[in-house]
């Protein structure tokens, strides 16, 4: 299976309105529409939309969804998935989500719904001249309480590939070029540890720094650089809860065959390179580790 990039992640929010306002006024984001399901938010690349919220009553990832070349590689997907027994909730079709395209939706081995899809419209307005301007998704890391059976379903039927280890806690792994746009990291149970937002350069990451700090909202954690990808960071809560980063600068590999996973020992002076930072405070770990998500499996909460 050849998966090409991370596309857009669909987060629950209990919190829709001042959820919503914070991402367009603070973060950044422009409005990509609504519709009964949810409220969809764009960077400025061409990507139709990179976020987006559904009402609920609880914390959760709605889905996460990847991109494909082409209608056929969905096809073949689906073929793959239901030979190795993977549950599909949609099978491939039209997409009836704002964007459009072809594409197909299953369950991970933690009931996660992942998205493969190809042919999405892509954005026509040629971009914002915003202040703050994230282009799109960098990368999600979700906690899960199953790490070698979760890790071992992305890389051995998703084709992934695992770029470094942070000790026998964390994987990261990519799908291209780029370090990871997708990382798992061991905890008592499923949740969405952060959504990390890629920003032009260093100078894009301090004027949503900036801009924040102008409403009043310090970062929870940064910046700093990591480690691991090499990237810049800076981490702040949103008003439901949820851990977003601002990131650049991520390290890519660009040799597949000469490329071997380091593995980073859990230490301060490699999670936070420059120190600048200092370690994250118990508000932001408790945040990050989240409240346990069910899955898609248990939907009688989400309100659509």
């Amino acid at each position: 299976m050849k998966i090409q990039d991370i596309r857009h992640v669909g987060l629950l929010s209990p919190a829709i309105a001042p959820h919503a306002r914070f991402y367009l006024e603070g973060w950044g984001l422009q409005s990509a529409g609504e519709d009964r399901h949810a409220r969809y938010f764009r960077g400025s690349s061409a990507e139709h939309h990179i976020l987006s919220l559904h009402p609920a009553d609880r914390c959760g990832l709605h889905h996460l969804a990847f991109s494909v070349d082409g209608r056929e590689e969905v096809d073949a997907a689906a073929t793959e998935l239901e030979r190795t027994g993977t549950p599909l909730v949609a099978r491939p079709d039209d997409l009836d989500e704002p964007g459009g395209g072809y594409g197909l939706r299953f369950l991970d081995p933690e009931n996660r719904c992942i998205e493969l899809s190809a042919g999405v419209a892509e954005r026509s307005d040629g971009g914002s001249a915003g202040k703050v301007e994230p282009l799109r998704l960098c990368h999600v890391v979700l906690n899960t309480a199953r790490f070698d059976q979760v890790v071992e379903f992305y890389t051995d039927t998703l084709g992934f590939r695992v770029s470094d280890w942070n000790e026998n806690q964390m994987a990261f792994l990519r799908c291209n070029p780029k370090h990871h746009v997708l990382a798992f990291n061991r905890a008592d149970h499923a949740s969405v540890n952060h959504v990390a937002y890629v920003m032009a350069s260093v100078d894009g990451v301090m004027r949503g720094l900036s801009n924040l700090l102008a409403r009043g909202q310090k970062p929870d954690w940064g910046p700093g650089r990591h480690g691991p990808g090499n990237n810049i960071f800076c981490y702040y809560k949103d008003p439901a809860g949820y851990v977003s980063e601002f990131s650049s600068d991520m390290e890519h590999i660009e040799d597949e065959a000469t490329h071997e996973p380091a593995v980073w020992r859990r230490v301060p002076e490699q999670t936070d390179v420059w120190g600048t930072a200092g370690p994250p405070s118990p508000e932001v770990r408790k945040a990050m580790a989240g409240d346990p998500d069910p899955g898609w499996a248990v939907k009688d909460s989400i309100t659509e």
